[in-house]
């Protein structure tokens, strides 16, 4: 073959001229390939054929595909894929809505009325459901799957996922298989009912939700502390319905309940509040708020000695010594060789006279104070995180179920002791800005650790998404 001018040989019979149309139909099936790759080489500019455009998914082959592993995409809007395909294999894969048109209105017409909860529909696909008459049959089906599920699980567990949430904010509800729940309910009577009871059923959520009832129709709401125009109530509203979705579905009926925001604890028997006390709680400095999170009081420690972390050390404990060489000596505080410190149990103790002894990751505790004067304070944040408690001699005696005298006596013998108590109490330290008091009526309460906007910002961002 010639190079020069990019010119077939006609004497080399690799002319397309010199073949007849048959020929040169022929050479295109055989041999065309091969000599646009010649050509190319020799600096030819005839190009070799393009590949075919890959055929877009016709809509009968949306399912096969989730089988095989793709996500779904419906008007630019990718799926959940794995949670559909949890769904669809429990199904075979075959469409479920087909034959089920009186369910599908319903369950869609449950999506879409998400601000009843708090939630924004375009969480789930809203904005398509809306015009999911305009789609094909199968894409139709699994964009309201999609919905159905993503809403099921928002009700269940929080739209703010876990892996989203700050470290502090470590409540998580117990595990639900929502595909499991919606493939179970389908042929129910009343498939909506079912999906619904995935979201809290507490005295605090039913609260929450009457209330943002009145807000979206205009009403105005009145009582708590924190002034706020109806607007901002809205967002804690919503907020705190979301923290609500973070708790477990059956609450103890015997529980220690610490709401940081209020400053305040309550022990609850047999789901009614006998005793509440006020508490100091974490500084608003971040290292220092008390976290959100579930655990057990499995014991008193009484006359315990402080064992203070490295960060406190370094934080308060080191600066301090610097400006007062005496301080460690006036306290009853040594410095360990792991960088944390001990005070010496005793009155004056950072622990005061008993703590509550509750394993947890954050290492903050339940505990007296020396400092009593601080529970006649408004602002009672002033803690490194640990809740210290007001009367919490009073809360020993019923955790325990002994006396009180018998506490004090135990006490006033000296020495470190541990009592366990008679059966391990559940322990929730939440953040609740928004919460029904004992009458019902809703409280409101400061966002000092500005964890509301947090969430809030979570929530939009997700909904662009």
């Amino acid at each position: 073959m010639r190079v020069a001018g990019c010119r077939p040989d006609p004497k080399r019979g690799d002319s397309m001229e010199a073949t007849s149309p048959v020929s040169r139909r022929a050479a295109m099936g055989t041999g065309a390939l091969a000599l646009a790759s010649a050509w190319t080489l020799a600096g030819c500019a005839t190009p070799a054929p393009e590949p075919p455009p890959p055929r877009a998914p016709r809509p009968e082959d949306e399912l096969t595909l989730l089988r095989d592993g793709f996500d779904p995409v419906v008007a630019g809007e990718r799926l959940d894929g794995a949670l559909l395909r949890r769904f669809y294999a429990r199904r075979g894969f075959e469409p479920v809505w087909a034959t089920r048109r009186a369910e599908a209105e319903a369950l869609a017409g449950a999506v879409l009325r998400a601000g009843d909860h708090g939630l924004d529909p375009a969480l789930f696909g809203g904005d398509l459901l809306r015009r999911r008459a305009g789609f094909p049959p199968l894409r139709r089906e699994l964009l309201l799957s999609h919905a159905v599920l993503a809403y099921a699980e928002a009700l269940a567990f929080g739209a703010v996922p876990v892996a989203s949430r700050r470290d502090s904010e470590a409540l998580v509800p117990d595990r639900v298989d929502v595909a499991a729940v919606l493939d179970a309910v389908l042929d129910r009577p009343d498939p909506v009912g079912a999906i619904e009871s995935l979201a809290p059923s507490t005295t605090d959520y039913l609260a929450l939700r009457q209330d943002l009832a009145r807000v979206r129709a205009g009403e105005p709401l009145g009582g708590g502390r924190a002034a706020a125009a109806n607007a901002g109530r809205r967002l804690a509203i919503e907020v705190n319905l979301e923290r609500q979705r973070w708790l477990p579905r059956r609450l103890p009926a015997d529980r220690v309940w610490v709401n940081v925001a209020d400053q305040r604890l309550a022990l609850f028997r047999d789901d009614r509040p006998v005793f509440t006390t006020r508490v100091v709680v974490g500084d608003v400095v971040e290292r220092k708020q008390s976290p959100e999170f579930l655990t057990r009081i499995e014991s008193s420690l009484l006359n315990p000695p402080w064992v203070i972390p490295r960060d406190i050390v370094e934080a308060d404990i080191l600066p301090r010594l610097a400006r007062e060489p005496g301080y460690l000596a006036r306290h009853n505080i040594v410095l360990l060789p792991n960088g944390e410190a001990e005070q010496a149990p005793g009155p004056e103790s950072g622990l005061g006279l008993i703590m509550f002894e509750m394993p947890n990751r954050f290492d903050v505790y339940l505990h007296d104070t020396p400092d009593k004067a601080a529970f006649g304070r408004e602002n009672r944040r002033i803690s490194n995180g640990c809740i210290r408690v007001e009367k919490p001699l009073e809360l020993a005696s019923l955790l325990m179920k002994t006396p009180l005298g018998a506490i004090q006596e135990a006490i006033a013998a000296g020495g470190t002791r541990r009592k366990p108590l008679p059966a391990p109490v559940p322990v929730f330290v939440l953040y609740q800005t928004a919460f029904a008091a004992t009458d019902g009526t809703l409280q409101f309460r400061p966002d000092f650790y500005d964890r509301d906007a947090g969430i809030a910002r979570e929530l939009l961002r997700r909904t662009r998404t």
